[in-house]
């Protein structure tokens, strides 16, 4: 790796391309292969973009990947927290999961499965960087990207396949119904209380349901709050795909002061 390596200044936005996780087979399809005579090889990952940014300093730093929306990768959301990221020391990775597979939403219809695996092709990619300590990588997502994080870092999952694991992990507005609530990492999960999209019962329920294994989840739900509180492009509110979308001063400004303190602890300090 060269050029943004070396000697790209500290906050400014670097493109990069890397590959998703490669999709090992289960333990049931190799055994199920063996059975048949067959070989059963890992489906190697796709290509994806990224954008890059680093705080001052030569590290190493702690990291968080960041994974976009069912709408996509958004200028403003990416310029807005890689920003926020590098004035707390972090570095950060945003991921695109869209463009190299011509995708261009998946609002309406079914998500798409391997961006876990490119979260983890992501942080492969982001641990091998020198200004990076890749003990210290955190996940986070919105909304489809926060149901990817939940779903990437839930015990016994994708995770239990990969060598390297991701610290902790950041779900605004996921759908809470994906996981079992058994998180192999600190979690933190921000939901808007009135949300008509991922519900924040879905996320009550799945807290009541959890049966104490894993590592601890810090469910915070912002009163009168709806879907993508946190995102100032909403600040008119209205609606996505018949859901009510609205951003909330007091919500957001809460919510980035619970993540920042969420990545404190979690990364030692």
């Amino acid at each position: 790796m060269a050029g943004y390596l070396a000697c790209a200044p500290a906050n400014a936005e670097e493109a990069v391309r890397f590959q998703s996780a490669a999709v090992a087979p289960t333990p049931l399809q190799m055994r199920n292969a063996q059975q048949n005579g067959q070989a059963l090889k890992a489906v190697p990952g796709t290509p994806l973009n990224g954008y890059l940014t680093r705080p001052p300093g030569e590290g190493p730093f702690p990291a968080v990947v960041v994974l976009h929306g069912c709408t996509g990768l958004s200028p403003d959301v990416k310029k807005t927290w890689s920003e926020r990221l590098s004035s707390w020391g972090y570095v950060s990775l945003f991921v695109d999961s869209f463009s190299t597979r011509g995708i261009r939403e998946t609002c309406d219809g079914k998500p798409l499965a391997d961006r876990v695996y490119d979260a983890y092709g992501a942080l492969e990619f982001l641990s091998k960087y020198s200004f990076v300590d890749p003990r210290r990588i955190a996940l986070a997502g919105s909304s489809a990207g926060g149901t990817t994080t939940l779903e990437a870092v839930q015990s016994g999952g994708a995770e239990h396949l990969m060598e390297r694991k991701f610290k902790a992990a950041i779900a605004y507005y996921p759908n809470c119904s994906a996981t079992n609530g058994d998180m192999a990492v600190p979690t933190l999960i921000l939901i808007g209380e009135l949300d008509d999209w991922t519900p924040a019962k879905k996320c009550l329920g799945m807290m009541a349901r959890r049966n104490g294994k894993g590592s601890a989840v810090q469910l915070d739900v912002f009163k009168g709050a709806r879907h993508a509180f946190a995102s100032p492009g909403s600040k008119t509110g209205g609606e996505d795909y018949g859901h009510r979308v609205e951003y909330n001063a007091a919500a957001a400004e809460q919510s980035i002061t619970d993540v920042r303190v969420f990545l404190k602890e979690a990364f030692g300090g």
